[in-house]
């Protein structure tokens, strides 16, 4: 599904993707003023730029993004069925540990996310994607032909590693190409047809199953990712000259991550993120046990995951259009307090029907759940990068890394704590989301007052 916290810089009150500048963009210089880069005759690598100035994107531009950005949740997403099938043939043994098929993927996220927007800039775009594109390749081919479940871990965390590159670098496409509305309402689309993809994604995974072994369901990512690089190296042109390219540096990375530990607003909303994010990894890792297994839906299982996976979208969308009304605090605050107000009460539900309540509570209940926390997410990522303005693209990178690793920790220890029941699900949304209004509280009281 979802990742937990794109690589945007907003410093203000409204939507992170309304905070554009004019490309192209640089993630260690994003707070300084950017020139505006005039195409030139002949020169390839400018020749998409004349877009920014308020021509209309194409189709297939807005369709190559939408597939760079969703390679991860269909990475997550399509072999969620196949989970039971992969842990038998490689003979699992602890049924919990076939989780680690998803938890791995985000932590190879977590580490590589933080290179790829500093290594654009040094290389520009399209190499960083491609080195993307090819380590994802990479883990797809290990996956496909896994004889072990430690090869088929190693493929899965170079599929997160791999799948982060073309992820970050069509956010950077975008930020070089448009700014302010035109960039809003690309990035409204793309999010429109990637929201799709988790809600197909695990029918498509079972479509395959029936037809298939396991196994084809990589041969899919396989494919999706020669695809995605075809396409992306033959129909899309460089953003970034070779004059406006940084040097790589590490002790700008760790300056910025640094910077972000020490500021007690970004360093608070990123643990908020991190620890909410966790809850949902945890239902990740352990959804197809939970609906597939434990309420027995079987081939229907991906119906249901499809449902919770729009009731999140949704909000995302939703949250769009609301925080230019009501701010982010004032929805973040009011998603959080009913996440947890919600989960709590579920969870004493739980405890009284020995942690099997019936499927149409659960779902009512995860429905609603999904749409409160899809609420949070992109203000809890706005509200951590406020006090970054002037670091803004590469704090983006080490805040969204930081919460990726807290979120896949969290992630495993609820989905290894699964034992038959929903009871440690539930139970670890209620005390992550109220841990999360806690650290929410704390960081308030430290964020400057005008």
């Amino acid at each position: 599904m979802a990742d937990p916290l794109p690589q945007d810089g907003a410093s203000r009150e409204s939507p992170p993707h309304l905070q554009a500048i004019h490309a192209p963009v640089r993630f260690d210089r994003l707070s300084a003023p950017c020139e505006g880069t005039a195409p030139r005759k002949g020169n390839r690598s400018l020749s998409h730029a004349s877009q920014s100035s308020g021509h209309e994107a194409s189709f297939e531009f807005i369709a190559l993004m939408a597939v760079m950005t969703s390679i991860i949740a269909f990475s997550i997403d399509a072999m969620l069925p196949a989970l039971p099938q992969i842990a038998a043939d490689l003979g699992v043994a602890d049924v919990n540990d076939r989780q680690l098929v998803v938890i791995v993927l985000f932590i190879g996220l977590a580490l590589a996310q933080i290179v790829y927007g500093p290594l654009s800039d040094t290389l520009g775009r399209k190499p960083a994607a491609y080195i993307g594109f090819a380590i994802f390749i990479v883990g797809s081919v290990l996956c496909v032909f896994a004889w072990s479940f430690e090869i088929m871990l190693t493929g899965r965390f170079l599929q997160g590693v791999g799948a982060a590159g073309p992820r970050i670098v069509s956010l950077a496409l975008v930020r070089d190409l448009y700014s302010g509305r035109a960039m809003a309402r690309i990035m409204s689309m793309v999010m429109g047809i990637f929201i799709i993809v988790p809600v197909i994604a695990p029918s498509i995974g079972q479509g395959l199953l029936l037809l298939a072994d396991w196994r084809f369901i990589f041969v899919a990512l396989l494919l999706q990712g020669i695809v995605g690089l075809t396409w992306f190296a033959w129909r899309q042109p460089e953003t970034l000259r070779e004059d406006r390219r940084a040097p790589f540096s590490l002790r700008r990375i760790f300056s910025a991550f640094r910077e972000a530990c020490s500021n007690p607003v970004t360093l608070g909303y990123t643990v908020a993120a991190g620890l909410v994010f966790g809850a949902f990894v945890g239902y990740l890792a352990s959804t197809q046990q939970v609906l597939g297994e434990l309420y027995g839906l079987g081939a229907q299982f991906p119906i249901y995951f499809g449902a919770n996976a729009l009731a999140f979208g949704a909000a995302s969308m939703l949250n769009a259009r609301l925080v230019m009304k009501l701010g982010m605090r004032r929805l973040a605050g009011g998603g959080l307090a009913a996440t947890s107000a919600l989960s709590l009460l579920f969870f004493i539900v739980t405890l009284l029907l020995e942690g099997h309540p019936p499927l149409w509570s659960l779902m009512g209940y995860l429905l609603l759940t999904f749409f409160f926390v899809g609420v949070l997410f992109g203000n809890f990522n706005a509200l951590a990068m406020e006090p970054m303005g002037h670091i803004a693209g590469v704090a983006a990178a080490v805040v969204g890394s930081l919460a990726t690793v807290i979120s896949s920790v969290l992630g495993w220890a609820l989905g290894h704590a699964y034992d038959g029941t929903v009871r440690p699900m539930i139970a670890g949304f209620a005390a992550l989301t109220i841990l999360a209004g806690i650290v929410m509280f704390l960081a308030e009281r430290y964020r400057p007052h005008p």
